[in-house]
């Protein structure tokens, strides 16, 4: 069975977590796209891990894109699934396996994941907690709780990618992740593709993962600094380019709105402020074309954006 599923890791920069990362991994074939690490992630892999089909790249592609890639790769072995996992991600005991397992009877799962936890193991990563609010699994907390029966499995709208278990019917019938991202936002875009293609989103919460990134600080995040209009533009485009709700004339409306944010800030002097608003209502109206592109595509049902041998199963 382990041979039908193999593992993708995204690279970059990696040596801190990627040891524990791969031996966590157990016996499964694993395929690492290295997105040019300059830290000795690619000599680590050579040198400690040989059975790792490793995939180097001359350029960061972003986390998509780079999946892509090894999504490709596994396809082209044969894999019946593909199980997505972070460099900083650590499975614990036999997570994939039940993983596997579920989804092998509950086929219209097209994504499943397991619970993400602290290195300590005590806690839920504090990111995945809010994917798993009332608003989004409305009987997750309540079961843990009030000592109801635990469900096999929570429907979610959305879990990060951080370890993503894909059926091969899922990636054929949505595809991969879509360009118009470049780090973040990718796998939301996703989600609401799965849902649009009439897929399942599950939470398995018997299998965990360590997902090992407390220590990081967030970004300082200045207004109109090059943080805050990539932070912007990532959330422009995953509202906008949704699926499910796109409504051109709601997206027009969207940038036509800076307009009178404009003509305010023009008024009151605020000239700073009116040359941020401006290159702001800029990156929108280029993000426009690339958005009604991908709206238009990722309504179709097919291998979008992997363009894998399809004769290799």
């Amino acid at each position: 069975m382990n041979e039908l599923v193999y593992i993708v890791i995204v690279a970059y920069n990696g040596t801190s977590w990627l040891r524990r990362c791969l031996e966590s991994c157990g016996d499964y074939p694993v395929v690492v796209v290295d997105n040019a690490s300059t830290d000795g992630t690619v000599s680590l892999i050579e040198k400690g891990y040989p059975k790792v089909s490793l995939i180097k790249q001359t350029e960061n592609l972003g986390f998509g894109q780079a999946n892509n890639i090894g999504i490709r790769y596994a396809l082209n072995q044969g894999a019946e699934s593909v199980f997505l996992l972070n460099q900083d991600a650590y499975l614990e005991d036999n997570a994939l396996e039940r993983l596997v397992a579920f989804q092998k009877v509950n086929s219209n799962y097209w994504i499943v994941s397991p619970l993400h936890i602290t290195p300590d193991k005590k806690r839920l990563d504090k990111q995945f907690s809010y994917y798993m609010t009332y608003d989004k699994s409305p009987t997750f907390y309540s079961d843990f709780v009030l000592s109801n029966t635990i469900q096999e499995v929570y429907d979610v709208p959305f879990v990060n990618a951080a370890a993503w278990l894909l059926s091969r019917t899922c990636l054929q019938m949505v595809g991969g992740f879509d360009p118009i991202f470049f780090h973040y936002g990718e796998d939301e875009n996703y989600c609401q593709r799965v849902l649009f293609h009439g897929g399942h989103i599950g939470v398995l919460p018997q299998a965990k993962v360590i997902h090992d990134r407390e220590d990081r600080p967030p970004k300082p995040m200045k207004p109109f600094s090059r943080v805050y209009y990539e932070h912007k533009l990532k959330n422009f485009k995953i509202q906008q380019a949704n699926v499910n709700t796109f409504d051109v004339s709601l997206l027009n409306k969207k940038i036509s709105a800076y307009n009178k944010q404009m003509v305010k800030s023009l008024c009151m002097g605020r000239f700073k402020h009116l040359k941020g608003l401006k290159q702001e209502q800029q990156l929108f109206m280029k993000a426009k074309r690339d958005i009604l592109k991908s709206v238009e595509r990722n309504r179709q049902t097919g291998a979008t954006y992997l363009n894998y041998n399809k004769e290799s199963k």
